[in-house]
């Protein structure tokens, strides 16, 4: 299985670094020195990874053959593809990767469907499960535990107690609103 690790940014300083955007959660095991990544597109590589360092907070990559500026450059935008094991995990028992979760369904705690996940979101405060409805609609889940209280691979399914108003349609919302309002009567006994 191909999984995209990173994609190369602009080029950083005149000796062939890149930035990259990291999109694995294990990068310091996806994108060390040595690691031979396929590319998208894939005219550009196969590329090899001769260094890596952190520099004020982003990861700089060089590759094999790749010596100035210009050729570096020429690299940008290019998605970073690793082989990976289907049946590999991830060490934590609690951490998931990435295919993993792509097209698990999403159910409330009592059965209640609500979509399949379509796309996992990294974001610097969190990960978010982006979720299709059944009537094509998507709705973004955030990925903590309060919320998504079970990951089940066996049965294909992510369990989510989600706090009012994240997944309700707002007619539902307005909805619920309204027979409040008309329920209450205002009468104390």
């Amino acid at each position: 299985m191909q999984l995209v690790v990173a994609r190369i940014g602009r080029a950083h300083g005149i000796k062939g670094e890149v930035t990259v955007e990291v999109r694995t959660d294990e990068p310091e095991l996806r994108l060390a020195p040595g690691a031979v990544l396929a590319t998208d597109p894939a005219s550009t590589g196969p590329l090899t990874i001769e260094t890596g360092r952190v520099h004020s907070g982003r990861l700089l990559l060089r590759f094999e053959g790749v010596r100035d500026r210009t050729a570096a450059e020429a690299l940008r935008n290019t998605l970073l593809i690793a082989d990976v094991d289907p049946d590999e995990r991830p060490e934590e028992d609690d951490e998931y990767y990435d295919h993993q979760l792509i097209d698990l369904d999403v159910v409330l705690t009592d059965g209640t469907e609500v979509g399949r996940i379509t796309e996992i979101s990294h974001l610097p405060s969190q990960d978010l499960f982006i979720v299709e409805r059944p009537d094509g609609t998507e709705v973004m889940i955030p990925f903590v535990e309060e919320i998504v209280t079970e990951i089940d691979l066996d049965e294909q399914r992510a369990v989510i107690d989600p706090p009012p108003g994240l997944i309700d349609d707002r007619a539902e919302i307005a909805s619920a609103r309204d027979d409040d309002s008309t329920d209450s009567s205002g009468d104390e006994n």
